[in-house]
């Protein structure tokens, strides 16, 4: 893969690596797989893995590029780390939303975060939310944060008329 930016992040996947950066590509506007780059024999009494099975995906996401690895059931994704989409519009919350948590886990669901289908944490978050946050001390940030934590996905307009309550 071509490296278009310094630093990329490489997902540990068991086996799904190829099937992952698909789904992902079918999500995000402007994005592809770039390259697929397979096990050979060579290293198999370490990695385990059939000659020819797929070991990396090199894809990008709306530019950003990433690498899906198939590394085995060694390591499995927490949510100490998530990637984030800023979103201007409800209507980009809810795409987002449905495309990303459709057969994720429904428990790991809270203030714009969520899971997916292969345990990658992603924060669907406005673009709006550090402005109305940033003055933590005011009552208008403590209302909006109030609104945020009884959310799962993140609701603009609610989080906006909280902010505007007197």
């Amino acid at each position: 893969m071509p490296l278009t930016q310094r630093i990329a992040p490489c997902l540990w996947f068991d086996s799904q690596a190829e099937e992952a950066a698909k789904c992902y590509v079918s999500v995000f506007k402007n994005s592809r797989i770039v390259s697929v780059a397979r096990y050979g024999k060579a290293g198999q009494e370490t990695h385990h893995r059939p000659p020819g099975s797929v070991m990396t995906v090199g894809f990008e996401l709306d530019g950003q590029s990433f690498t899906a690895l198939n590394g085995g059931p060694v390591f499995t994704f927490n949510e100490a780390v998530s990637l984030q989409i800023s979103c201007e519009t409800q209507e980009e919350i809810d795409y987002y939303w449905d495309k990303l948590s459709s057969g994720g886990d429904p428990r790991a669901q809270q203030c714009g975060w969520l899971k997916d289908k292969y345990g990658l944490s992603w924060q669907v978050v406005p673009t709006v939310l550090p402005e109305l946050l940033k003055d933590h001390d005011s009552a208008r940030a403590a209302r909006a944060m109030e609104a945020m934590l009884r959310m799962k996905k993140i609701d603009i307009g609610e989080l906006q008329r909280e902010v505007a309550r007197v």
